[in-house]
């Protein structure tokens, strides 16, 4: 049968590499450090990468490494053109592609659109000159006359999302830290010094670029107040009482990534990918990515953020894109989002939930994200007060769970320091319950999770109905979830039971892969199976 699915899909040529990929997310600082600063770094990342390749996926998204204060750990950029000091030079960089490459690996990028650093030498100029050339880089606005910021805008991470500058004597705009101003990408000027950064990286052999928060691009020239927002959901910062209208999703950021597919089309085989939050993610993440002219494809936080792993939310994704409305891709876990198997499961069903939940992600139609570590199962770190890093947990804790829990260091090696990720000080603590999870314990273990997150890489892989077919739900009950996929021939009917109960079940035909215990009569706990039909 695994021969009959490799030739099928070989011979589909005519599919690009991204549509039905697996994408390994890699955080740069706590991948692998080499030079013992306790700061992963791009040489750690090719040195590992057989390992990477190893899992079966088709490419890696690294995120920031380019000059920066860390103030946001790399989404405040200082430079768009080169490498941190900390991870390493462009030669290093240069080299990490050219090992994927030889290991048949894409190597996408993240590019940070919406803001850049305060450091940053356009930021610099245009801060001290209202005339100057690039007055107009940034949104910059006068005080009301009492002195108080132009409007009623709210940064993600606290606060008000204006800060007065004395030099300019004005106020300018900022969606996430005060060290994070925001470009003004209605300027047709800034939006070519980025795209001149983007073709920089594609001439150095980059294979595509997920855009950063790329619905906050661009605002509303007018500056109108936002309206609060209706009554309900979580409220932990002033953020949350608003409905963002205004100072995002302005609708010539069109414009813009047509300007960007443009460019990138000028290359074969690249990806475009969008990171798109909010309310109104649905709608934007398929506005973005519609035709053949605007980004390739767009994910949100559908699964990201979610409390509980439910039918409802599986198939409420699903249908919500239809073949018509683009290409979706999907993630259960990132470095913004805490650790899925510490969101949705107890600890006592961790294993078993971790099989299933990567079997899932794996039968989902669209391209998929693997966090760093999701391959081991590894669980959300509880992270001290006095070790974060995290600027917006810092600002509201405790009521904001820290992003630095899912940040925390690859363990490596069981018996080694730091799980063998740093021979210094990790600039986060390891988690205490790796040290059962680590890449040299699993590798041993033929039953483990990391080696069956490979067998689940190879099936998607050599499956043109998971990769690229249509899905259909058939059950989306209380615990049980069952969809069809299919392309041409190739029939398949995916079941899973989100639940700690087991469910009746009937087969429908020949299992091709499986996880948990399933008999005759019954399919249990948080078991999936995968299903030819005739």
């Amino acid at each position: 049968m695994l021969a009959e699915m490799v030739e099928d899909v070989e011979s589909d040529a005519d599919v690009p590499w991204w549509r039905g990929a697996a994408i390994y997310q890699i955080y740069p600082r706590s991948f692998a450090d080499t030079d013992g600063n306790g700061i992963g770094d791009l040489r750690g990342i090719t040195e590992r990468l057989d390992y990477v390749a190893e899992l079966g996926v088709d490419a890696i998204w690294l995120s920031p490494f380019f000059t920066s204060p860390m103030r946001d750990f790399g989404y405040d950029v200082a430079d768009y053109c080169d490498v941190d000091p900390v991870f390493g030079t462009l030669a290093d960089f240069d080299a990490l592609v050219a090992k994927a490459h030889q290991l048949g690996l894409k190597l996408i990028i993240d590019q940070v659109y919406s803001h850049s650093s305060d450091q940053h030498p356009w930021f610099q100029e245009s801060r001290n000159s209202r005339d100057g050339e690039r007055s107009d880089w940034y949104v910059w606005a006068d005080a009301k006359a009492d002195g108080s910021p132009p409007n009623n805008w709210q940064s993600v991470f606290g606060g008000p999302a204006w800060t007065w500058d004395a030099r300019r004597g004005q106020y300018y705009l900022h969606n996430f830290l005060p060290e994070q101003p925001d470009l003004n990408v209605h300027n047709r000027e800034v939006q070519d010094a980025l795209l001149g950064a983007a073709r920089f990286w594609l001439d150095r052999g980059v294979d595509g670029f997920r855009i950063d928060a790329i619905n906050f691009a661009m605002h509303d020239p007018q500056l109108r107040d936002n309206p609060p927002a209706t009554n309900g959901g979580k409220r932990t910062r002033p953020f949350d009482f608003q409905q963002h209208i205004y100072n995002q999703s302005h609708p010539d950021i069109v414009g813009f990534l047509e300007r960007l597919r443009a460019l990138v089309d000028e290359y074969p085989d690249r990806f475009t990918l969008a990171e798109v939050g909010g309310d109104h993610a649905l709608s934007e993440m398929q506005e973005f990515t519609a035709g053949n002219h605007r980004l390739n494809s767009a994910y949100g936080f559908d699964f990201l953020y979610a409390d509980k792993l439910t039918p409802a939310l599986v198939a409420n994704a699903a249908t919500s894109w239809p073949e018509v409305a683009g290409w979706p891709s999907w993630a259960f876990e990132n470095h913004d989002a805490p650790r899925a198997v510490s969101r949705w499961v107890d600890e006592a069903h961790r294993a078993a939930f971790s099989r299933l939940k990567m079997l899932l992600l794996c039968a989902l139609r669209g391209s998929i994200i693997l966090y760093q570590g999701e391959e081991l199962g590894l669980p959300q770190v509880d992270v001290p007060f006095d070790r974060l890093q995290d600027p917006e947990a810092i600002a509201n804790w405790p009521q904001t769970l820290s992003r630095d829990g899912a940040r925390t260091p690859m363990p490596w090696s069981s018996n080694a320091p730091n799980f063998g990720f740093t021979t210094g000080h990790a600039w986060l603590p390891a988690g205490p319950d790796h040290a059962s999870l680590t890449v040299d314990r699993q590798e041993a273990d033929r039953r483990s999770m990391l080696q069956f997150t490979r067998a689940c890489l190879a099936f998607r892989s050599h499956s043109l109905a998971l990769r690229t077919g249509g899905i259909d739900i058939v059950t989306a009950g209380e615990a049980l979830l069952v969809f069809d996929r299919r392309d041409g021939g190739e029939h398949l009917r995916c079941t899973f039971n989100l639940g700690d109960d087991a469910l009746s079940f009937k087969a429908s035909g020949r299992s091709l892969i499986s996880t948990g215990e399933i008999d005759d009569e019954t399919i249990g706990p948080y078991a999936a199976v995968i299903e030819e039909l005739a």
